[in-house]
């Protein structure tokens, strides 16, 4: 699917980050609608019909509780995704959400680039073929585009071959990759490059992040824990 063809309608009475978001997912080329209140979204999904709906719960005319029941009413709309995202972060909120039909809860608040991150992820979801650059395990989530990882709402810096390497552990969690594998793939046979190597960098990964994603296999190699 084209990014160009998928619709999003942003819902949300606070005019700065309906502005913000909006305009970072025009960047990516989404066909991007807004609205400030409950009556207006409805109105803007029965007419758009979008596949991705961002909800606030706070709306001035009626919470996003009852929006969502109301757009899960819809016949057009029962394949569109629903995600709140809203500083509400009580527990009874998030399951009324859920009972609702919601796909998703994200709390704000995260930085922008966090937000467009696990917007991006979600959208996978509707579509494997949509090019999206996110992964999200757990607590952390890799943005290959921007050479980016999160740890909850934290950036954490890595040097591009820490980086690589979380990343290629990453791409099949549980897996127990050899250090001969993890050379080929991360140093490309630089024979100049060592298993020490490896370990120093995973090492530096495990300070940033924690010990707790990367287990060491005794005699093998590593693999990401979930």
């Amino acid at each position: 699917m084209d990014n160009k063809n998928l619709k999003i309608l942003i819902v949300d009475d606070d005019s700065e980050f309906l502005e913000t978001l909006k305009h970072h997912l025009k960047k990516d080329k989404y066909l991007v609608s807004t609205a400030t209140n409950g009556k207006d979204a409805l109105a803007i999904a029965r007419k758009d019909n979008p596949r991705l709906i961002i909800l606030d719960i706070n709306l001035p005319d009626m919470d996003g509780v009852e929006v969502c029941r109301h757009i899960r009413e819809l016949p057009d709309l029962r394949n569109s995704l629903v995600i709140f995202l809203t500083n509400c972060n009580e527990d009874y909120t998030q399951i009324a959400a859920f009972e609702a039909g919601a796909d998703d809860y994200i709390t704000k608040p995260l930085k922008p680039e966090l937000h467009l991150s696990r917007i991006r992820a979600i959208l996978k979801r509707i579509d494997p073929t949509i090019v999206t650059p996110v992964t999200i395990i757990g607590d952390i989530t890799i943005d290959r585009e921007k050479y980016i990882i999160f740890l909850r709402d934290q950036i954490i810096e890595l040097q591009r071959k820490e980086f690589e390497l979380l990343d290629f552990l990453i791409s099949s969690p549980g897996k127990v990759f050899s250090r001969e594998e993890i050379l080929n793939s991360i140093w490309n046979q630089d024979f100049t490059v060592i298993h020490r190597t490896i370990d120093v960098h995973i090492s530096k990964i495990r300070e940033k992040i924690g010990k707790k994603y990367i287990k060491t296999i005794k005699g093998i190699g590593y693999k990401f824990e979930r």
